[in-house]
């Protein structure tokens, strides 16, 4: 079992102990308040139990994300005019669920590189950190870079853990730090035992909405820039194919250009052929297939709060 709060708990529960204090009159009322504040309280925590016997990979597989942040990751060029983040995050969770079981690990890069989430097989945790990449701010954005995370990836890999490697790095490839060029990383080779670079975007390009405004404003506002002539222009990100092939070679892995979800499946059917002894095995001890549990303690409180309405409009 597992909890996975939505409020700090130390908040809820001072929440909960001011409502105890605003008391009702009565004390088959009170009852009901305190009833009410429990439930909350234990809805809150968002109690999570295994969901039984679950088909697993082996304990000795890791899945290690690296995920590019950066603003042009929100260009509206997948698939027509989807967001390229939008398909990173759906993509990256199905990845996931071919491997149940599976240590998985997700690092980030955009001005800076982050390690979100170190191995771990609790599903949920990666589905949430997932949802939570959603490009860099415009204000905090001072140009891609692909050097920086490519010099610190040998530190992730090489961490002495005897295992089976997979790596997908995942970016459009853009470099628009002023001057730069992406370096030769030979020195990866080898510690990725399988995976993938996915690259995602058009030669075409798309727009990018800037986070800090889209997602308070009606109508979205896109990132501009100034040209030789001073004059305003709507910022374009393009896919650069040429560093994401390059990434991928020194990695030792291939490259796949996602357009749609598909472009992944048979690469991940050779995978799963390719890992021999490390394929699905039954395991009912797995820690991954965690169910929710809050709706059971959520119908009891519909059905006391719709009891209190009826209760209290009668009275009036």
């Amino acid at each position: 079992m597992i909890i996975n709060p939505i409020i700090p708990i130390w908040l809820m529960g001072i929440i909960c102990v001011i409502f105890l204090f605003l008391r009702r009159k009565g004390v088959f009322n009170y009852i009901r308040q305190i009833i009410i504040v429990i439930l909350l309280f234990v809805i809150n925590l968002r109690i999570m139990v295994p969901g039984g016997t679950v088909t697993t990979v082996s304990a000795d597989v890791d899945i290690l994300f690296v995920c590019d942040n950066t603003i042009s990751m929100l260009a509206e060029d997948y698939n027509g005019n989807g967001r390229r983040m939008d398909a990173v995050r759906s993509d990256c969770k199905y990845i996931v669920d071919q491997f149940p079981g599976a240590s998985v690990s997700i690092i980030t890069f955009d001005s800076s590189v982050e390690m979100k989430v170190p191995y771990t097989v609790d599903t949920f945790i990666v589905d949430q950190t997932f949802d939570s990449l959603n490009g860099e701010a415009s204000y905090y954005a001072n140009g891609s870079s692909l050097n920086m995370i490519m010099s610190q990836l040998e530190y992730f890999l090489d961490r002495g853990r005897d295992t089976y490697q997979l790596v997908f790095f995942v970016s459009d490839g853009e470099i628009t730090m002023k001057g730069e060029e992406l370096k030769t990383y030979d020195n990866l080779k080898g510690y990725a035992d399988n995976g993938a670079v996915l690259g995602y975007g058009t030669a075409e390009g798309g727009y990018m909405q800037t986070v800090e405004v889209s997602m308070t404003e009606d109508e979205p506002e896109y990132l501009y820039y100034y040209d030789d002539n001073f004059d305003k222009v709507k910022a374009v990100s393009k896919i650069n194919e040429e560093n994401l092939k390059s990434i991928a070679k020194d990695l030792g892995v291939d490259y796949i250009h996602m357009t749609k979800r598909g472009d992944i499946d048979k690469k991940l059917e050779n995978i799963k052929k390719t890992m021999g002894d490390a394929v699905t095995v039954d395991n009912e001890n797995s820690r991954s297939g965690y169910s929710e549990t809050y709706y059971y303690f959520l119908i009891p409180l519909i059905a006391i709060l719709v009891f209190d309405l009826i209760y209290y409009k009668r009275k009036i």
